[in-house]
């Protein structure tokens, strides 16, 4: 297996001293193999250790024995100097004390120093969420277009919406994954689980006028089983996906609006709308209950915003 590396980390692992590059390969391999990380998982953690190890090194450690909650201190006080975004040093924090449990379990470490090591809570702004009459703007934007991307259009912007899902789980569909009896797509999220999302009747009407008219039209050698397809035939990128929601976005006068904005608009109004929080859970394919907790949030500050501006003793 090759160790996956961070972009700009190449030159620091080549650098590291011999135990400590053995080292990194090694928690690389455990995180793929043994504890099923994804691939962006395993490479962001393996970037943030190989970067600890570097600054481990500059200060004269040469092994993984040698780490001390000192030095794992030191790296997360570097990292903040150098601008990094609550978010980022909790997630370097993160890495540090999965590697430094990690290496004690192996027997590179005596004991485990990242036992010790705080964590800076994140700071969570809350999510950008549109109306939703202005969703209803958005997802229809492309209805008078019958061309291939007209139709594929319609699709991506009323399958976000209507599902919730991420947009790189958009992309990853294939046509083979939506049960239509049922109007449900089968999702493979994050830790490749798998879960069951249900859609609506616009959505269906998209996905018709799709799959009659608009895929046919684009489909090529590089299509595959891909659902949604991109100008040139292939599997629809994420990132061209985000554009295409910008743009379409900025063409009906609305704000920068993200993929993720739909996915965020959605959840706040399934519990806008009565949904409990579990089921809007296991629709958004969290395993945390708390990711979910903060569309309640939303929902509250919305209602306030309301409250102030129509009531006469707010």
């Amino acid at each position: 297996m090759t160790t996956p590396k961070a972009s700009g980390t190449a030159g620091t692992h080549e650098g590291l001293p011999d135990a400590m590059r053995e080292a990194v390969d090694a928690f690389a391999r455990h995180l793929a193999a043994e504890r099923n990380r994804s691939e962006h998982t395993v490479r962001a953690y393996v970037g943030d250790v190989v970067s600890l190890l570097g600054h481990a090194a500059r200060a004269g450690v040469t092994a993984p024995g040698d780490l001390t909650l000192a030095v794992l201190r030191g790296w997360l006080a570097r990292r903040r100097s150098a601008g990094a975004a609550r978010t980022s040093l909790a997630r370097h924090a993160a890495a540090a004390r999965t590697f430094a449990s990690w290496a004690h379990r192996e027997g590179l470490l005596a004991t485990d120093p990242g036992q010790r090591l705080a964590s800076p809570k994140a700071h969570r702004d809350l999510p950008t969420v549109l109306r939703a009459d202005q969703a209803e703007i958005l997802v229809t934007a492309p209805a008078g277009r019958d061309d291939a991307v007209g139709l594929r259009d319609r699709l991506v912007l009323e399958l976000l919406y209507a599902t919730g899902i991420r947009v790189s789980e958009l992309c990853g569909l294939d046509v083979a994954d939506v049960d239509r009896m049922r109007r449900v797509v089968r999702v493979i999220g994050k830790g490749d689980k798998e879960r069951a999302v249900p859609y609506g009747l616009p959505a269906e009407r998209a996905l018709t006028g799709w799959l009659r008219h608009g895929r046919p039209a684009l489909a090529g050698p590089a299509s595959g089983a891909a659902l949604i397809l991109g100008a040139r035939g292939g599997r629809l990128q994420p990132g061209a996906a985000r554009r295409l929601v910008d743009g379409h976005a900025r063409a009906t006068g609305l704000p920068h609006t993200s993929p993720h904005d739909l996915r965020h608009s959605a959840a706040t109004h399934l519990l806008e709308g009565g949904a409990d929080l579990r089921s809007v859970q296991e629709l958004l394919g969290h395993a945390s209950l708390s990711s979910t907790q903060i569309y309640t949030h939303v929902s509250i500050e919305r209602l306030r915003s309301a409250y102030e501006q129509a009531h006469p003793r707010a």
